[in-house]
């Protein structure tokens, strides 16, 4: 899985690119079901890992591998299919946006869908970033509650 194309005077922020990183990452894990520290060692010798927030990058890879099954068990209520038959990019997207919705609460819940979705839109298929952006708005709803409330009442 490459990085998809980017315009060349957008620069990418170093937290965007860890998530990008950290979702080729979970796409090998999802596919491999290889050792977190490999996974983490093989993304280490790519040339986009320089450029990310490596600090942002440990915590999604690392805590969305050591937190999958209750990651899964969160989106299981917001997706209509078992989560082991979604796309292994749209599975690993709703599992980053699901932890940092959950962990991240530094991170406005708008800023972790829109990051999500294009995550889906930039490696997953065609519509995959319209199944995200629901999800995760469900999502959001539930675990980011007085967030969306305050964010109703401006």
């Amino acid at each position: 899985m490459n990085a998809p194309a980017r315009n060349k005077t957008t620069p990418r922020s170093a937290r965007r690119q860890a998530r990008q990183v950290a979702l080729q990452g979970l796409y090998q894990w999802l596919l491999s079901g290889e050792d977190a520290g490999a996974i983490d060692a093989h993304l280490r010798d790519q040339s986009n890992y320089a450029g990310c927030d490596q600090k942002h990058l440990d915590t999604l890879l690392h805590g969305c591998i050591r937190e999958a099954a209750a990651l899964d068990a969160l989106l299981t209520e917001h997706v209509d299919r078992p989560t082991k038959e979604l796309s292994p990019v749209e599975h690993g997207a709703l599992m980053i946006g699901a932890f940092e919705l959950q962990q991240c609460l530094d991170v406005p819940y708008r800023v972790v869908i829109n990051e999500a979705v294009e995550l889906a839109k930039g490696f997953g298929g065609t519509d995959g970033h319209k199944y995200v952006n629901g999800v995760l708005d469900r999502l959001a709803a539930q675990l980011r509650r007085t967030e969306l409330e305050a964010d109703r009442k401006r």
